[in-house]
């Protein structure tokens, strides 16, 4: 009996201390491992590669703006030179809302926000977005 895939629509977003989770969307997270390419000597023929530095990516949110600024406030102090670094968590839901897979990032900072397309004659929600760049981000084993 296969185990069919989580759906991309059912997740969480949980960041210490800021209890919005009502994203609409969160892209960008993962890992890179730098290649690095040498050739032994005598065998001018084959690049070797090894592993360099690891690097992860930003973390976009987006969500339909609100009256809440918690979010806004974070990326408004790092504006000021206050980082605030925070740790949270990316978790995909099944279809009953139980937790199936997390992501955790580590020592983020708000990076980035961008307010919402304004347009007279549109009808779609005024959407934000918060990027966040993290130290490190691992998938919690369940």
């Amino acid at each position: 009996m296969g185990v069919d895939p989580y759906k991309n629509f059912r997740f969480l977003v949980e960041i210490d201390g800021i209890v919005q989770a009502s994203f609409s969307e969160a892209s960008g997270y993962g890992s890179d491992i730098e290649v690095v390419e040498f050739r032994e000597g005598g065998d001018s023929a084959t690049m070797r590669k090894l592993p360099g530095k690891v690097s992860y990516p930003d973390i976009t949110l987006k969500r339909g703006i609100t009256d809440s600024h918690e979010l806004y406030d974070w990326h408004l102090a790092a504006v000021s030179g206050q980082i605030q670094r925070k740790n949270g968590s990316i978790i995909i839901l099944d279809d009953t809302g139980t937790e199936k897979v997390r992501w955790n990032f580590f020592s983020a900072w708000p990076s980035k926000w961008h307010g919402p397309d304004l347009n007279s004659t549109g009808k779609d929600v005024a959407i934000e977005s918060l990027t966040i760049s993290c130290e490190r981000l691992e998938r919690a084993l369940s």
